[in-house]
C-alpha cells in the first residue's frame, strides 16, 4: 500500500444522530468484566466500499445516516453516556444524546490506495476525525462514525467505539444490524441483548482461578513501549508463510492452530527485536472471546465484553534460547486454562481489586478478529473490500497491542493481515527476524542460515 498518498478530506460539522423513535430512559449498569480498566479506551475500525453501479443515485451517507438512527431505537445505549459510579462502577446514561456522525468527501479514488488496503492507513486521522473532547471515556459519545465518499463513487466507513460497552463481537453484532436495516428491514435478525448481569461478581466474590495476567508488575527497567518513537507496518501471513512457520516444529506440533503457531512465532521475533535482559520476565497475552465456554450459553444477541486476557509467562532467555515449541506450548496451554469458572473469578477479582489493568510491562497482546466477518457487512455496496481494526497497538496503553485480521492479498490468496507496533530500531530487527525465517524457509526447507538467532535456536 502507498504510504506515501496525499488526498484531502473535507469534512461538515460533526452532527448527533438520535434514535428515530422515543427509547426507555434509564441507567444501565455494564458487567464486572466491561469495565476493568484495560478496556477503558476507544477502539477504531475501518471499511472500505467499492462503487456499484446498482447503487447509482444513492447517497451512502444519506442511507447510512438514516439506517443509523432507526438502528440506535434497537442500542438505544450506543446513543448514551458512560458515567463512573462508587468503587469506579461504570453504567450507561440512556438518556438518547446521540452518537457522533461526520460527513465528508475525498478528492482520492479507491484504486489509488494500492492493491492491498491494509493498516497503517494513510491520513486515518483524516478519515477517522477525532472531534476535539470526544474521546474520553467518560461522558462523551459512545460511538463516533464517519462515511467518506470518494470521487471513485465508493467509500469509507469509519467507526470509534467505547471499548468498555462491546467486545469485537458485539461490535460486528450492531455493525451488522445497520447494514441490514440499511437493506431496509425493520428490525435486526438477531435482537441485541443487555443482561449484563450474568458476567457481573458473585456475592460473596471468590476468585478461585491464579491470574497472572493481573499482576502489577512495576516496570522498573524501562520497557514498556516508548510512545514517542514508534513504527507502525502490517505484515501478510497466507498459507506459505504459515507452512514455513510450521516447518520449524516437530511433527507432533505441527498440528496445532494457526493462531497458536503464529502466535508462538511473532512473540519469540518480538521478544528477540526489543533486546530484553535474558532474566526479565515476558508475557503473551491472547485475547479470546469466551462466549462458547458458557454453559448454559450466553442468550443469543449478547452484545457486552466476553473477553478473557489469558497471559503465558517465560524468561527472555529461555523463549530465544529454547526452540519454537517451547513458546507453542506456552501458548497452548494458555488459552486452555479458560473456563466458565475463569471468567466469573475475573469478574469477582475486579471487585475485590478495584478493576485493575492487565500487566503491560513486557507483554505482547494478541487478538485474533478474523472469523468476525467485518467484511460481510453490507450497506448496499456489496462487501467491504477490506474491513476489521484500523490499526495496531492499540489500548488503554498503547503500543503492544495486533490484531489478527482476515485479508485477501493482490494475488488473491486468503490469509492474515497482522499490524504491528514497535519502537523503530526494534521493527528493523523484527522485520529482518521475521524475514530470515520466512525466506529461508520457503525458498530452501532444509537449510538454515546462521545468522538467524530464530533459525538456531528453532532446530
Amino acid at each position: 500500500m502507498a504510504q506515501s498518498l496525499l488526498f484531502t478530506v473535507k469534512r461538515h460539522a460533526p452532527e448527533f444522530v438520535k434514535p428515530s423513535k422515543t427509547t426507555p430512559h434509564t441507567i444501565k449498569l455494564l458487567s464486572d468484566i466491561d469495565d476493568q480498566d484495560g478496556l477503558r479506551f476507544q477502539i477504531p475500525l475501518i471499511q472500505f466500499y467499492r462503487y456499484d453501479p446498482n447503487m447509482k443515485g444513492k447517497d451512502p451517507v444519506d442511507v447510512i445516516r438514516k439506517a443509523l438512527s432507526k438502528t440506535l431505537v434497537f442500542y438505544y445505549p450506543f446513543a448514551g453516556r458512560l458515567r463512573e459510579g462508587p468503587c469506579r462502577k461504570l453504567m450507561v446514561d440512556c438518556n438518547d444524546e446521540g452518537v457522533l456522525f461526520i460527513e465528508a468527501d475525498a478528492d482520492v479514488r479507491l484504486e489509488q490506495f494500492g492493491d492491498a488496503l491494509q493498516p497503517p492507513f494513510p491520513c486515518l486521522n483524516e478519515l477517522l476525525f477525532d472531534v476535539p473532547g470526544s474521546s474520553e471515556v467518560l461522558n462523551t459519545p459512545l460511538l463516533l462514525i464517519q462515511v467518506t465518499r470518494l470521487k471513485c463513487g465508493g467509500f469509507i466507513f469509519a467507526l470509534r467505539l467505547n471499548h468498555a460497552i462491546s467486545d469485537a463481537a458485539g461490535l460486528t453484532q450492531f455493525m451488522s444490524a445497520l447494514g441490514e436495516i440499511s437493506l431496509g428491514m425493520k428490525a435486526p435478525s438477531i435482537a441485541p441483548v443487555w443482561k449484563r448481569e450474568l458476567l457481573n461478581a458473585r456475592d460473596p466474590p471468590r476468585v478461585t482461578c491464579f491470574h497472572r495476567e493481573y499482576e502489577q508488575i512495576p516496570n522498573t527497567k524501562g520497557t514498556i513501549i516508548p510512545l514517542d518513537d514508534m513504527a507502525h507496518r502490517s505484515f501478510f501471513f497466507g498459507p506459505t508463510e504459515l507452512a514455513a512457520i510450521r516447518a520449524l516444529l516437530p511433527h507432533h506440533q505441527q498440528q496445532h492452530s494457526n493462531f497458536e503457531i503464529l502466535t508462538a512465532c511473532l512473540w519469540r521475533c518480538r521478544t528477540i527485536a526489543l533486546h530484553p535482559d535474558t532474566d526479565e520476565e515476558v508475557r503473551i497475552i491472547c485475547i479470546g472471546d469466551m462466549r462458547s465456554k458458557f454453559n448454559p450459553p450466553l442468550p443469543n444477541g449478547y452484545y457486552g465484553n466476553v473477553i478473557a486476557f489469558p497471559v503465558a509467562v517465560t524468561t527472555a532467555g529461555k523463549l530465544i534460547e529454547n526452540p519454537l515449541g517451547y513458546a507453542l506450548e506456552l501458548v497452548k496451554k494458555a488459552k486452555a486454562d479458560i473456563t466458565q469458572e475463569y471468567m466469573h473469578s475475573v469478574a469477582d477479582l475486579m471487585v475485590i481489586k478495584n478493576r485493575p489493568h492487565f500487566t503491560v510491562a513486557r507483554s505482547f497482546l494478541v487478538s485474533d478478529v478474523s472469523r468476525l466477518k467485518v467484511r460481510d457487512v453490507d450497506f448496499g455496496w456489496g462487501k467491504a473490500v477490506y474491513g476489521g481494526p484500523a490499526k495496531g497497538g492499540v489500548g488503554a496503553i498503547p503500543g503492544i497491542a495486533s490484531f489478527y485480521i482476515a485479508f485477501k492479498n493482490a494475488k488473491g490468496e486468503e490469509g492474515l493481515v497482522i499490524p504491528v507496533c514497535l519502537p523503530n530500531k526494534a521493527m528493523e530487527r523484527f522485520v529482518k527476524e521475521l524475514d530470515n525465517v520466512l525466506k529461508n524457509n520457503i525458498n530452501q526447507p532444509t537449510m538454515v542460515d546462521q545468522k538467524s538467532s530464530f533459525i538456531k535456536a528453532s532446530l
